[in-house]
């Protein structure tokens, strides 16, 4: 296996070093900044971060203020926080004007693990992939992450990213590279980590490298599977999605997220219009979360690079 790090901590490390490039940057946090890592950010530049405590309707509402003013707000929260109590705020002062805006919310998906079912969120993708002129991003390590970041100081407009509370396997190299390739992350553009022709795996999160593990396992069995790191769930890459379609003919999405509304719901929607394909969706199954490590939760949940194999299986049994 891999190396692994946190994302959370990428997140923070990166923050505190735009600061001194973009003096416009404020970051906001709701009274969790150790965990969210914005702390590194704080102790850099005090006057430039506001804690509004527990209070994320409040969050939203003074990013907004601030985004008016020219600023470069980043607010972060854990994701069922920032999703849940400050959703109305974020829809009507933050997307509905179109604010420039980033919501980097930590503590997604099954990660959160020994929390327990009050501190799950596993809906989030989909509730903020629904707003208009949302872009929504999950990205798959802390090497990408830190690039996700440096992006979003240059993008303009609302924006979500969803990182997990646990270290997570490295998928990239320093300098963000794979393979001996160096790459650039562009917002609303997967990046093909693995070609094939016989089957798709189409993945963004810690799933990526559940989806290159299995990769591996089903070329030891002669089958060439094509695997995409689908950072960007909003705009989706349709045209990345589209030739993988045609050209491997079954697809397979990856999430830690409910298969409703998340990659998978994308993905289906997408295909549904422009090129319907056989088509697997693994992820949470519309449950709620249960306590227990993250590593069980994914052997519980069908979220590993063995169930993404099956998958795969699966999909290319089913007629076109």
């Amino acid at each position: 296996m891999s190396p692994s790090a946190s994302m959370r901590e990428a997140y923070g490390r990166t923050l505190a070093e735009l600061g001194e490039r973009y003096p416009e940057i404020v970051v906001l946090d709701a009274d969790l900044s150790t965990s969210t890592h914005t702390s590194l950010f704080a102790k850099k530049f005090p006057e430039r971060f506001f804690n509004v405590g527990v209070a994320e309707a409040n969050l939203m509402g003074v990013a907004a203020g601030l985004a008016s003013c020219g600023k470069i707000p980043f607010v972060s929260t854990f994701s069922v926080f920032a999703t849940e109590k400050g959703l109305s705020q974020f829809k009507q002062s933050i997307a509905y004007p179109n604010l420039n805006v980033k919501v980097v919310a930590t503590h997604g998906g099954l990660s959160v693990g020994e929390d327990g079912a009050s501190h799950f969120c596993l809906w989030d993708v989909a509730v903020m992939r629904s707003l208009p002129n949302t872009t929504v991003l999950v990205p798959a390590d802390a090497v990408e992450t830190a690039e996700m970041v440096r992006a979003l100081v240059e993008h303009r407009g609302p924006a979500f990213a969803r990182l997990p509370r646990a270290k997570t396997e490295l998928v990239y190299g320093e300098g963000y590279t794979y393979g001996g390739r160096k790459l650039e992350f562009r917002i609303g553009e997967g990046v093909v980590l693995e070609d094939g022709e016989d089957a798709t795996i189409l993945a963004n999160g810690p799933l990526v490298a559940e989806a290159l593990e299995a990769s591996r396992r089903l070329r030891e069995e002669g089958l060439r599977v094509r695997v995409v790191d689908l950072h960007t769930v909003k705009p989706l890459d349709g045209r990345t999605v589209l030739k993988a379609a045609r050209e491997t003919g079954f697809l397979v999405t990856a999430e830690d997220h409910s298969v409703v509304g998340g990659l998978g719901g994308a993905v289906a929607e997408f295909l549904a219009e422009h090129y319907p394909t056989p088509l697997r969706r693994v992820g949470v199954r519309d449950e709620f979360g249960k306590s227990g490590s993250w590593r069980e939760l994914y052997e519980f949940y069908g979220l590993t690079a063995r169930h993404l194999e099956q998958a795969v299986r699966e999909v290319r049994r089913m007629e076109r």
